[in-house]
């Protein structure tokens, strides 16, 4: 079974559309990865929601 699943989301610093790949181990964790675009980091907060994944994002500056 594929644990990784693609997912697009927007850079809260830049606005970019950038495509990431979520690892299923990764649900109820956050965790931090650069933009590919402006290269800061966004924060990933992953959470399953009944048979998908979640996943919200935001900068670090966000409390």
């Amino acid at each position: 079974m594929n644990s990784l699943s693609e997912r697009s989301v927007d850079c809260p610093y830049c606005g970019e559309k950038i495509d990431v790949l979520i690892d299923f181990e990764d649900i109820g964790n956050q965790y931090v990865e650069d933009c590919q675009v402006c290269c800061k980091p966004i924060v990933f907060s992953v959470s399953a929601l009944e048979d998908s994944l979640e996943v919200l994002v935001r900068s670090e500056d966000d409390a």
